[in-house]
């Protein structure tokens, strides 16, 4: 005979413990939160995190704690957020070394989609491509015609083995069908003083850090890596009008955190940072360090993940990349 009693104070015990989770998410967040920035301090990531944390932390309510832990091209901080605790206590700022390091460092103890729950891609830096204001071309398409008729005798420079802006340029030398030689450096600091010297041609780099250079005449921009046109600089064209469809070169910055975290959770936060990056004053800030703001759907986000891990993975197999 089934015992009523206990039968009903199991099913209360049941519920009682079904709701307990959304009435914790409902009071999300109730004490700081920490961010971790898998980048020393200073750097890009570092200075945009910043300001997009402060404005997401007024809109939460609770501060907002940045951490730097570089390292191992971000996999270190990148490890250590996918073993916390999916609370949304826990939060990674992250840029593409997330869908670089897959094919460059296979093993590095976490899966890149599996071990996250993407929140928003909150702002982009499009790259353009400069080159010496003594390299003998002035346009784009002069560079593709020069870079074809002298195989590796040009060099471009980046922050080194597998950056951004180094599988980004292999990914459009690869598509353009040219050669040209990659010098490694350790920063973007000194790659780009060694363009502005001439002891390299080319470099990927961001419009703010460049206008100085480009404003004094000691280097050109040849085409910026964006969908369109920069407002910044509208008279530069981009990589696609330039003969590739579809070419993108975009240092993206978003939020992950750990995978398991609660569907409520990753709404709040999403719809906070949302709120943050569409501010008027925040985008002007961004605008200020060379970013526009995006304010992406958890989903959109995803995508950008799922695309961009294979076209990576192929790219440092087809050029034969390997992590110093």
């Amino acid at each position: 005979m089934i015992d009523i009693t206990l039968t009903r104070r199991a099913l209360a015990g049941a519920a009682g413990t079904s709701l307990a989770w959304p009435a914790r998410a409902a009071a999300y967040p109730d004490r700081p939160i920490r961010l971790v920035v898998p980048f020393p301090p200073g750097g890009t990531v570092d200075v945009t995190a910043r300001p997009i944390a402060a404005a997401v932390s007024e809109i939460l309510g609770q501060p907002i704690v940045i951490d730097n832990q570089p390292g191992a091209g971000g996999n270190v901080g990148t490890q250590r957020v996918a073993r916390a605790a999916a609370d949304g206590y826990t939060l990674l700022f992250t840029a593409p070394n997330h869908t670089i390091n897959p094919g460059l460092m296979p093993n590095a103890g976490f899966d890149a989609q599996k071990d996250f729950a993407p929140i928003s891609l909150c702002a982009q830096i499009p790259e353009i491509l400069v080159c010496h204001k003594d390299a003998p071309f002035r346009t784009f398409q002069e560079f593709v015609a020069y870079a074809r008729g002298h195989p590796r005798e040009l060099t471009y420079s980046s922050a080194g083995i597998g950056s951004h802006p180094h599988v980004t340029m292999e990914l459009m030398l690869h598509r353009l069908g040219l050669e040209v030689m990659h010098v490694p450096y350790r920063g973007a600091a000194p790659a780009f003083t060694d363009l502005v010297a001439g002891r390299v041609q080319l470099k990927l780099d961001s419009y703010a850090t460049s206008a100085a250079q480009i404003e004094a005449g000691a280097i050109r921009v040849l085409a910026i890596a964006s969908p369109r046109r920069s407002t910044m600089a509208p008279d530069v064209p981009t990589v696609a009008e330039m003969g590739l469809p579809g070419f993108e070169g975009i240092l993206w910055m978003g939020y992950l955190a750990p995978a398991g975290i609660p569907s409520e959770v990753v709404g709040r936060l999403a719809k906070a940072v949302q709120e943050a990056v569409r501010a008027p004053a925040l985008g002007k800030v961004l605008a200020q360090q060379g970013a526009e703001v995006v304010g992406s759907s958890p989903e959109a986000f995803a995508a950008r993940i799922a695309q961009e891990i294979p076209q990576w993975r192929d790219v440092i197999r087809d050029a034969n990349i390997r992590p110093e």
